[in-house]
């Protein structure tokens, strides 16, 4: 038998141009359709159905009921659905109100209006849950620990519920271009394209355009409109993902279309630098080009193959197992760094002394992460499965630590 939805009350205001009903179903059906076999309690061959009249449901079945003026945590609804026999309960400790639960459709009316503020005591006994304890608070897919939330939207809040949205949407460990030059401009961009109604396969086709033609451009030894179409690619690159995930619009083939992309492109990219220089004096490696292109490529390939190898072992990225790993995601050789060498090394007009620098940090970052992984193998062996360290943090004390500062909300 399905489970079924039920999404009452709800507000005429919409977050990035969806409605409460609309964002709880788009979350479910991309969510479940990938995490269900992950979360206990949840039978993966169960299907979810949106329902409007409650009478028509056969007395057994399961009910999960949302009251439509409150934003929740993707991860509060999945949980939810996974929690049979619960009353969520929203707000802080001295003023906490009903807002959802999951029960049987055959108390499911006198549990809505139990929620909606009637003093009658619903007719079963359900357990009674918060965000926080329905919820673990680290993020493992967003690399980052944040609390779960349920938040009340109304007219006066609805642009500080967007922007928390997008907030909540960004990784929380990454590149420091990433991290901190590409929010505030990607949040802008990231709203034209809801109102010009364009989706996130849309974004990503644009960046798989610029990339072939920051590769032509760079293949030409025309460094700096390549370097232009490349770092307009990676903001798009960023854009995409947040729209997706503001706008509940990820589809697994966008996902696939956005990361083949983001895997393939950068030695490429590096390739085509190479051949587009007129001339190749290196400071440090006593080799010739093709010698340092053919060190790029190995040096990019190995390290994406040791991040492989650590997430089969752990279940979570090598840069997500200690704070270390999480200060290098924001500096090691992957294309945005890379790219920002390539932008200094134009200054002095020795695009050569660039290939040869991203040669060299390729080289080295790849070494610390054969390094970590060494390490972590040993963990494993030693003192059972890693853990990473954003499970270990307390919320409430993060500002006592840097990473906690940087890589958490």
């Amino acid at each position: 038998m399905p489970c079924y939805v039920h999404v009452f009350d709800e507000t005429s205001v919409q977050l990035w141009g969806l409605s409460s009903s609309q964002r709880i179903r788009g979350e479910l059906e991309w969510e479940l359709s990938t995490l269900k076999r992950k979360l206990p309690g949840l039978d993966p061959n169960r299907s979810i159905e949106f329902v409007d009249d409650l009478q028509q449901l056969p007395a057994d079945a399961d009910v999960v009921l949302f009251r439509g003026d409150y934003l929740y945590d993707v991860r509060v609804i999945t949980s939810l659905v996974a929690a049979a026999d619960t009353l969520l309960e929203a707000g802080g400790d001295d003023n906490r109100v009903p807002v959802a639960a999951h029960t049987t459709a055959a108390a499911a009316v006198r549990v809505m209006e139990y929620i909606r503020g009637s003093r009658q005591e619903p007719p079963v006994v359900l357990n009674i849950a918060t965000p926080d304890t329905l919820v673990p608070q680290t993020h493992i897919r967003l690399k980052k620990a944040h609390a779960a939330f349920v938040l009340l939207v109304n007219e006066e809040n609805s642009r500080a519920l967007e922007q928390h949205l997008f907030k909540t949407a960004y990784k929380g460990i990454t590149d420091l271009v990433t991290k901190w030059v590409w929010p505030a401009p990607a949040r802008w961009a990231t709203r034209l394209c809801v109102r010009l109604r364009l989706l996130p396969n849309h974004v990503t086709a644009l960046s798989w355009v610029l990339a072939i033609v920051a590769g032509v451009l760079f293949y030409q030894g025309e460094f700096v409109a390549g370097l232009l179409s490349g770092w307009l690619m990676t903001f798009l690159d960023t854009v995409d993902g947040k729209l997706a995930r503001v706008t509940v619009t990820s589809s697994p083939l966008g996902n696939y279309f956005d990361h083949i992309l983001d895997l393939l492109h950068p030695p490429f990219w590096y390739l085509a630098w190479g051949l587009g220089l007129t001339s190749f004096a290196p400071a440090f490696l006593s080799v010739d080009l093709n010698t340092v292109i053919t060190l790029v490529f190995a040096g990019y390939i190995a390290g994406r193959v040791v991040e492989g190898i650590f997430s089969r072992m752990a279940r979570f990225g090598i840069y997500s197992w200690r704070p270390v790993d999480s200060f290098n995601r924001l500096i090691t050789a992957r294309r945005n760094p890379c790219l920002v060498i390539f932008t200094i090394s134009l200054l002095p007009g020795r695009p050569d002394l660039g290939l040869e620098a991203v040669a060299l940090w390729t080289l080295a970052s790849t070494l610390f992460l054969l390094l970590r992984l060494a390490m972590g193998i040993f963990s494993r062996v030693t003192s059972g499965p890693l853990q990473s360290w954003l499970t270990e943090i307390d919320l409430t004390r993060s500002e006592q630590t840097l990473a906690a500062r940087w890589f958490t909300q």
